[in-house]
């Protein structure tokens, strides 16, 4: 693809195509096939998928037609071509978790996301590749926008397919930036729940792990979340995500909260240029921005996640490392020395220092909950500016640590459990910067919400 422009862009998008459909000028065959078009020709480039159904997707595509014209869609989202991420099961495709220990692997049940899809009556299109284990290990993907540089992780062919406008949507999963940091790098919409708003099925992972949609719109993103939540409720203990069965109106915050994290402080210049620039449409627009400087509530929060990167990496490193230590020892040529310098590391802990650990992601969750009466959302930055150079490891040389870009702006919200969505609204040097605004844990209807504003009534801002 040529330079990205977030004011001329336009992903595939489906949520226009029920009525067409419904009108017969349309048909799911048919716009299946103009996105597997678009796959032949560019996955040899982008490398998005894993694996791939396209008889498969036809069939189901061909059942969706029947009921379009008998009138009895199963949702809006019937007839949906998508993709998924190669971390949850599928009965019909390998689940190879982006690891050679699992190469083959092949699940006899569908995950309860991918079931839940089924039943709504979207397409399946093919597996998305994903970071080893949905750690950082990379994967074959590109980004869309310049095949030198990474388009983020874990979530990364799941970003690159509807950057490229290979599907309308495909599901991710986060545990520290893995679905707004690619989708920031990409130029995508994208939802990262509340904590437990979508059940995870068979694989729940770790404690702070969310699955999430990955569009081309804010409709077909908001649309895919409320038809699977409507299926499948939330985690054990959690309730589902909640909202209007259609994307939820546009809101005006009248005050945001700048969330500054770690990585304000390692932000390019340009990167954070076009950020302000950004903020200063809201300010014109009647909006309030708080930063940490103007109410120690806010300074409290973000001295409580000062440390998020450590605290984030190392709960999930110690609640992984159980499993994945079997599977080392299973297969240990079939697992990347970068994951299992991870489980080294986690195995140095000890339980002691997990609680420890626990403590403080509370402190920091009671510490973005007392921020709640000040705003109605957070904003920051989605990704810390654009996606980096990745030309692969070098032999004998120590391993990069994040090949697949730092999630340096992710980790304080999936500490708390927060809903986060990320928004195209930013360009620099040609490559997509994302947005994400931030909510109270419970809040993803009213966090869509105002992204749909500011995504309506903001310009976007491109930079050199």
């Amino acid at each position: 693809m040529s330079s990205y422009d977030p004011k001329t862009f336009q992903a595939a998008i489906f949520h226009d195509r029920p009525a067409a459909f419904a009108a017969g000028t349309d048909s799911p065959r048919a716009y299946l096939e103009r996105c597997l078009a678009v796959i032949d020709a560019d996955e040899p480039r982008v490398r998005a998928f894993a694996a791939l159904d396209p008889e498969g997707a036809r069939a189901a595509a061909d059942a969706s037609d029947a009921r379009w014209r008998d009138g009895r869609p199963l949702s809006a989202i019937d007839g949906m071509p998508v993709g998924i991420k190669d971390l949850l099961d599928t009965k019909d495709m390998p689940t190879e978790m982006g690891c050679a220990a699992y190469h083959g692997h092949q699940p006899t049940a569908d995950n309860v996301m991918v079931a839940a899809l089924r039943a709504a009556g979207a397409v399946i299109v093919g597996k998305t590749v994903t970071a080893e284990l949905g750690g950082a290990h990379p994967g074959p993907t590109t980004n869309p926008f310049d095949a030198s540089r990474t388009p983020g992780g874990s979530s990364s062919g799941s970003a690159a397919a509807v950057a490229a406008g290979m599907l309308p949507m495909a599901i991710g999963s986060q545990v520290g930036g893995s679905i707004i940091r690619p989708a920031g790098y990409c130029g995508n919409f994208a939802l990262k729940p509340s904590q437990g708003a979508l059940n995870r099925g068979n694989r729940q992972t770790t404690s702070m792990s969310t699955h999430g949609p990955h569009a081309g719109s804010l409709a077909d993103m908001w649309q895919t979340a409320i038809e699977i939540a409507a299926r499948t409720g939330g985690d054990p203990g959690y309730p589902a995500l909640r909202g209007p069965a259609t994307l939820p109106a546009a809101a005006r915050p009248s005050r945001l909260i700048v969330l500054e994290t770690q990585g304000w402080a390692e932000l390019d210049d340009t990167s954070k240029a076009a950020f302000e620039e950004l903020l200063a449409q809201v300010t014109a627009a009647g909006g309030e921005l708080l930063r940490r400087a103007d109410h120690p509530l806010i300074d409290a929060f973000e001295q409580a996640t000062g440390d998020a990167k450590h605290v984030a990496s190392a709960i999930t490193g110690w609640e992984n490392h159980w499993s994945q230590r079997d599977l080392i020892d299973r297969a240990p040529d079939g697992v990347s020395a970068r994951a299992q310098e991870v489980v080294a590391a986690a195995e140095a802990m000890t339980p002691g220092d997990y609680e420890a650990l626990l403590l403080t992601r509370a402190q920091a969750l009671a510490a973005h909950h007392a921020c709640a009466p000040l705003a109605d959302a957070m904003i920051t930055l989605a990704c810390p500016g654009p996606a980096p150079l990745w030309p692969g490891d070098t032999p004998g040389a120590p391993l990069a640590p994040r090949p697949t870009g730092d999630p340096i702006f992710n980790y304080a919200t999936s500490l708390v459990g927060a809903p986060c969505v990320s928004l195209p609204l930013l360009a620099v040097g040609g490559m997509p910067v994302g947005v994400q605004v931030v909510g109270q844990p419970g809040e993803d209807a009213r966090v869509t919400a105002i992204a749909r504003w500011l995504n309506e009534n903001l310009t976007p801002v491109s930079l050199a």
